[in-house]
């Protein structure tokens, strides 16, 4: 233990001996470290490509549903509910007719328009894309693979357009990573089929045999609940997330009888979609 009448050696020893002193560097220290996070914080329209480029945005999101979805009525134009079993199908009578159940039972979806197409520009998940976006943090994909393609021109090569900071304004939290022991996802959308990913997931060396991703085949198990996702839509919605009333209330249909399989897969083929990007285009100052 020092000797307290030993004159410090340096600057930490004379601070540490003194309280004032500590306290002072150490409100310095945090102001500086303030200042470099909020400094940021006034270019960020600047950063936001959006601002420059509206065009990369569907400017109908919170206007108009992502996707519509009619569920069956009665002749007076009332939404009519059915019961389902344990996996979410519709029961039928010996007639062929669903099982009617007005209290407790589902709306059944007999159509579904899609108002967005890819290219459209940037907007919210749908609630099946949403549900797949959970699961997908949930299984820790975001460990191993990368969703952000930077600027560099063997990463444009392998995967495409760079990223846009405005390509991720509707996630929460982003899924950028910090590793690729796996591909970078970020433009894998449309790349490989439903079935193809389907078969990844469940066993991902049958179709990738130096692959060291564990498969997922539960997924196909896992039926999704519409009362949940509903709910974080509108948690989503209360942070700035243009979701409609209508796309909150589309999730029903969208989701019902679906699995986390069916999820996944959405949520996988939609991502680098939905802008359309000019290669001639510097979106980046």
């Amino acid at each position: 233990m020092a000797d307290k009448n030993t004159p410090p050696k340096g600057i930490q020893e004379r601070l540490e001996r003194n309280i004032w002193g500590l306290l002072i560097v150490t409100a310095l220290v945090l102001s500086v470290g303030g200042i470099v996070e909020i400094v940021p914080l006034f270019y960020l329209k600047s950063t936001e490509e959006a601002n420059r480029f509206p065009e990369i945005v569907w400017q109908e999101a919170g206007t108009t549903p992502i996707v519509s979805v009619a569920y069956e009525t009665d002749e007076a134009g009332n939404q009519l509910r059915f019961k389902t079993d344990e996996q979410g199908t519709f029961l039928k009578k010996d007639n062929g007719e669903f099982v009617q159940d007005p209290k407790r039972g589902q709306l059944r979806a007999i159509e579904t328009t899609w108002n967005w197409k890819p290219g459209d520009g940037i907007r919210p998940y749908t609630a099946l894309e949403l549900a797949g976006r959970d699961i997908y943090q949930r299984e820790g994909c975001y460990l191993c693979h990368s969703q952000q393609v930077r600027p560099f021109r063997d990463e444009r090569e392998r995967y495409g357009h760079y990223s846009l900071a405005s390509e991720s304004m509707f996630d929460h939290p982003f899924q950028w990573g910090s590793k690729r022991t796996g591909p970078d996802m970020a433009r894998l959308g449309g790349k490989y089929s439903d079935e193809w990913h389907r078969q990844h997931l469940r066993d991902p060396r049958s179709v990738v045999p130096e692959s060291v991703m564990p498969g997922y085949p539960w997924l196909d198990e896992q039926l999704l609940k519409p009362e949940k996702i509903q709910r974080h839509m509108k948690g989503l919605r209360a942070i700035g997330v243009p979701y409609s009333d209508a796309d909150i209330d589309a999730a029903a249909g969208l989701v019902q009888g679906k699995t986390g399989m069916d999820a996944m897969v959405a949520y996988l083929q939609v991502l680098g979609t939905m802008a359309k990007l000019d290669p001639g285009v510097v979106y980046r100052e």
